[in-house]
């Protein structure tokens, strides 16, 4: 019992090699809250993605980015050399929100609805990885440029949507 205490006591005491744990703690608050602005923007328009999945995406994207970087860190004894490709990481984490982006995305009466929150779950996990690298410049950028984006092309997007029926409603009268 006691080697057990022992050895969960270890695996505690210092984990983290490539990022200290309140780095990685910052990285991942800072994808959640990032995530959260842009899911924010998508529940206020009900989205069927919102702020939790948006939050959830962006953070997991961070943590795989903190896992890639601690692998990447730590020496394998007896391998002579660790074969590392970051690329691997964004390929990775872009397939699967795609994945989940593919199930937002509805086509009825020839009508195509979620590709934008899809889009948003897209770059929430571009932004979780952006955190995870420890880029949150570059994350702050995106996503106040998401959030412009989403809500100001928004507004002038519903409002040729209404010109256009408009428009379409005088032609048939």
């Amino acid at each position: 019992m006691e080697s057990i205490v022992s050895l969960v006591s270890n695996e505690f005491r210092d984990p983290f090699e490539a990022v200290s744990a309140e780095a990685a703690l910052v990285r991942l608050l800072f994808a959640a809250l990032l995530g959260a602005a842009i899911g924010l923007e998508r529940e206020l328009h009900s989205s069927a993605a919102g702020l939790r999945t948006h939050i959830i995406v962006s953070m997991a994207a961070c943590l795989f980015t903190l896992i890639a970087a601690e692998i990447m860190a730590q020496e394998f004894p007896g391998a002579t050399r660790l074969q590392t490709d970051p690329l691997r990481l964004i390929e990775a984490v872009t397939a699967g929100v795609a994945f989940l982006a593919a199930g937002s995305i509805i086509t009825s009466g020839g009508k195509v609805t979620g590709l934008t929150t899809g889009a948003g779950m897209w770059m929430a996990g571009a932004i979780g990885l952006a955190c995870g690298s420890g880029l949150l410049p570059l994350a702050i950028m995106a996503t106040v440029l998401s959030i412009l984006v989403l809500w100001v092309l928004g507004r002038v997007s519903r409002r040729i949507a209404r010109s256009c029926e408009a428009s379409t409603a005088d032609e048939n009268h």
